[in-house]
């Protein structure tokens, strides 16, 4: 199959607005578990999820944070702007940022442009029994994006401090609603740990500590890794063909001792999510790199959109994985930072991920193609199934095993 050449209108189906779940359900495994296996369709719940895996495997979780990052700023003529934080841009390193005082620069979004013609927007609150002023000018366009300059006049403040007092967590734009004090909670993992998502891993979303201690129990070995989910994740593909897309660049990270585990276990995987996925199936491909380049930098390492279709490599995934962690060991890293751009559809041949727990996907979504070249062009069974036996759709919806 030519996958640059799919019609991202052969990826359609019907979803009327009630079956989009708007909140999620007040226990979160309590949520319905549809089963894909091998060809066949049924359903269970969330919580009965470990007694469908074999002993012995290994899952790995996405343990990125959702981080407040809309901020609010009036102008002085009453008009409302909205700041959308994207990705960092001074300093670049997500740890760094939220521990920045005084000042920090994020590659943003802005809502109702046309309103900021030009000087700085402030927003005066009081933070820690302080009263502060947040300062935001914009400065040139990085691609398809504003650079925002964030200065404050409090040292002892950081940018994280900051976020938690004004920002405001950026729920999906199709649950059509104000987020709500609830959204805090219920829009993170159990697991989330490490700030910088702008759009949860939701997949995620279902696990409770008790199905995490019953997979325990039931001896799945779990791991955990980092991609940063951004808000291209929502992007609507809009060329006829997928080849018209540019897939946005998100930025992971895998810890030395996560690539050690999937050794153990032959880089076989259970993956939570399709954020989970893209960072485990690029770590083929990173490794196939440095196999041609032991010497490259972590930027170096960056996986392209298309580099799983314009390349053929032939090395096993488990040689792939040793190179990333003598990578590692040479440069004596705990772990690897870099980013992936790549999209998985109909045509890719998955190396690492063998099975998957993901939600039910937007139409003519690049989500909705990953899942296609999962199961092998099935996806209009387990769709037609989840829209006929009462299956909730999309971030706060149901969810799904799936195996090939």
């Amino acid at each position: 199959m030519d996958t640059k050449h799919i019609k991202i209108s052969d990826y359609s189906y019907p979803l009327p607005d009630e079956r989009i779940a708007k909140f999620p359900l007040a226990q979160r495994d309590h949520s319905k578990l549809l089963l894909y296996r091998h060809g066949e369709v049924g359903e269970d719940i969330f919580y009965h999820l470990p007694n469908y895996l074999p002993k012995g495997a290994l899952m790995i979780f996405n343990n990125t944070k959702v981080i407040q990052a809309r901020i609010h700023f009036r102008k002085e003529t009453g008009a409302l702007i909205e700041v959308f934080l994207l990705e960092p841009a001074d300093p670049t390193d997500y740890e760094l940022m939220f521990q920045a005082t005084s000042h920090c620069a994020w590659l943003c979004m802005v809502g109702n442009l046309k309103k900021w013609k030009e000087g700085p927007l402030k927003r005066d609150f009081e933070i820690k029994g302080h009263r502060l002023t947040l300062t935001a000018t914009r400065r040139d366009m990085h691609n398809n994006s504003h650079w925002i300059d964030f200065d404050w006049d409090n040292e002892q403040v950081s940018f994280a401090d900051i976020l938690e007092t004004v920002g405001e967590l950026p729920i999906p734009p199709y649950l059509n609603r104000e987020t709500q004090e609830s959204d805090k909670t219920t829009y993170q993992t159990v697991y989330s740990k490490i700030k910088g998502s702008v759009a949860a891993p939701t997949a995620g979303l279902h696990f409770t500590d008790a199905v995490l201690n019953d997979l325990d129990a039931h001896g799945i070995d779990r791991e955990e890794l980092t991609l940063h989910v951004g808000a291209g994740t929502f992007k609507p593909v809009k060329s006829e063909m997928i080849e018209g897309h540019e897939m946005h660049t998100e930025y992971i990270c895998v810890k030395r001792q996560t690539l050690e585990k999937l050794l153990k276990h032959s880089c076989r995987a259970i993956a939570v999510g399709t954020t989970s996925v893209r960072t485990l199936e690029s770590l083929y491909y990173i490794g196939c790199r440095l196999a041609k380049n032991p010497e490259a930098t972590e930027e170096e390492l960056h996986i392209d959109q298309w580099e799983p279709y314009d390349t053929h490599p032939t090395l096993t995934p488990m040689e792939a994985i040793q190179e990333v962690l003598d990578y590692l060991v040479r440069n004596d890293l705990p772990a690897l930072h870099t980013s992936t751009q790549i999209i998985i559809a109909p045509g890719y041949d998955y190396k690492i991920v063998k099975m998957l727990v993901t939600n039910f996907h937007q139409p003519q979504s690049t989500l909705l193609l990953l899942v296609s070249a999962f199961v092998h062009g099935d996806w209009r069974k387990i769709y037609d199934y989840a829209l006929s036996h009462d299956f909730r759709f999309l971030s706060y919806g149901d969810s799904s095993l799936l195996i090939p």
